[in-house]
């Protein structure tokens, strides 16, 4: 829980440090650019959200 927690701290912190370059741009961009920053961020989760389900990194499959 806490790595998922660090994970998003990191990565607000890192969407919020480009704050400035993206308020410049038109505002339907910023849209387009904040709402693939919100999904992105997803991504990383799935192998610890699998690893603390299961225990395991990856699916084995038979």
């Amino acid at each position: 829980m806490l790595a998922i927690l660090l994970l998003i701290l990191v990565w607000v912190v890192l969407v919020a440090s480009f704050s400035a370059e993206i308020g410049a741009l038109p505002i339907l961009v910023q849209l387009v650019i904040y709402v693939v920053l919100g999904i992105v961020w997803i991504a990383p989760l799935k192998p610890l959200l699998l690893w603390m389900e299961t225990g395991r990194w990856r699916i084995i499959r038979d």
